[in-house]
């Protein structure tokens, strides 16, 4: 028994391993697809390239790539006659503080610019209220959108209490004339924590100097036609960029369906190294399996002995020893199945990921274990079918 169970562990702990660290991988680029494709599978986002870029075609010069300034963004914006939506937006700060009257949130609210098109194009639906109106963005009006986290600091949770008050942003007056509807945390970031006033408003507090960074979203209504779009994009803001014929281009586009893609591509190679991993210490496990099975059939030969005297046939006995190494492989999958599913959401949990039950990675394992089983138990199970009844009879 006690051999049993350690053996047990061993593919239990194995089996832990593998599914843990599959099923946090999975829940991670889960969270993560869910986080890029609020862009939307039709959209696209510019923004300065982060590092040095060569500035001549020999590469002899290197420069630091420039922010996307205000005018930039707003000269795209009206250049671009792609059918298509374009919004600009702006970072703020990520550690503003919101009060209403005696309450207040704490020191990390997310606080960006945005124009009328920002919320259709970003992705995100407004629970009640309304998004910002063309003249308010382009007036700097001070009205906010409000995410569902500050609601429930501030209002008891309720989106109609929020609604037409006045909250002070960093010291600053606005009117909610919107809420957004909950998203939930990615990767330690917060969709909730966040409020949008009007582009110009935020512009006007954090500056517009060349070294303040905005950024452009563009929303396609057609997918198939997002590389005549980016390409059109690519020709124009090298324009606006000032960037001569040859150039290294200074800024990025980020489609939310690429970087998805991309995260897939690279998830593989982790899940293949992990399965590896899994696999060795399964082998261990099958070792000291079958090792236990050959000291059990030596120490029951005299009960093998009796069994075939009293007609049990080899193919008999051949299957209880084999069901036997099977059921320890599979109870020891079963602990390692719901130890696993436990560790690998914990880690999700902690890296701001959601719950996942990763059905693939269980039948994976359960399969493993019947193949340990079966290859573990064979041979032992063979060597007692064979064994000789009046010989097993004498055995002591």
């Amino acid at each position: 028994m006690l051999r049993s169970v350690l053996t047990l562990l061993i593919i239990a702990f194995g089996i832990m391993a593998l599914v843990g660290i599959l099923t946090g991988i999975d829940a991670i680029a889960f969270s993560l697809s869910d986080n890029l494709s609020n862009l939307g599978a039709n959209s696209f986002s510019i923004e300065r390239k982060w590092g040095e870029v060569r500035s001549n075609r020999h590469g002899r010069k290197q420069k630091v790539a420039p922010a996307v300034t205000y005018k930039q963004s707003m000269e795209f914006k009206e250049r671009f006659t792609f059918p298509a939506k374009v919004a600009v937006g702006c970072y703020g700060t990520g550690s503003a503080t919101v009060k209403f009257n005696d309450k207040k949130t704490n020191p990390n609210v997310t606080f960006n610019g945005a124009d009328e098109n920002f919320m259709d194009v970003k992705g995100v639906e407004i629970a009640l209220g309304r998004n910002f109106s063309k003249m308010e963005v382009e007036s700097g009006a001070s009205v906010a959108v409000i995410g569902s986290d500050i609601v429930k600091t501030l209002f008891d949770g309720k989106n109609e209490k929020a609604l037409d008050q006045i909250i002070t942003v960093n010291a600053h007056r606005y009117r909610v004339v919107g809420i957004m509807a909950e998203k939930g945390s990615s990767m330690n970031e917060s969709g909730d924590r966040k409020v949008y006033a009007p582009l110009v408003n935020v512009k006007a507090l954090f500056g517009a100097g060349d070294d303040r960074d905005y950024f452009l979203m563009v929303a396609v209504p057609d997918a198939n036609n997002m590389e005549i779009a980016q390409s059109e994009a690519t020709g124009l803001f090298r324009q606006i960029r000032g960037l001569r014929p040859g150039e290294e281009e200074d800024f990025e586009m980020f489609a939310s369906d690429s970087i998805v893609a991309i995260l897939k591509e690279n998830t593989v190679t982790l899940r293949l190294a992990t399965v590896a991993i899994g696999l060795m210490t399964l082998l261990g496990a099958a070792i000291g399996l079958m090792n236990i099975m050959l000291v059990s059939v030596t120490e029951r030969t005299r009960e093998i002995g009796i069994a075939k005297a009293l007609g049990a046939t080899r193919k008999s006995v051949l299957l209880q020893f084999l069901t036997e190494a099977i059921v320890i492989c599979q109870f020891g999958g079963i602990v390692g199945i719901i130890l696993g599913i436990l560790m690998g959401n914990i880690m999700t949990l902690i890296l701001g990921g959601s719950f996942l039950i990763p059905w693939g990675w269980m039948f994976l394992g359960f399969s493993l274990c019947m193949i340990v089983g079966i290859v573990s138990g064979f041979y032992p199970a063979m060597k007692a079918a064979r064994l000789d009844p009046i010989e097993s009879l004498r055995y002591e």
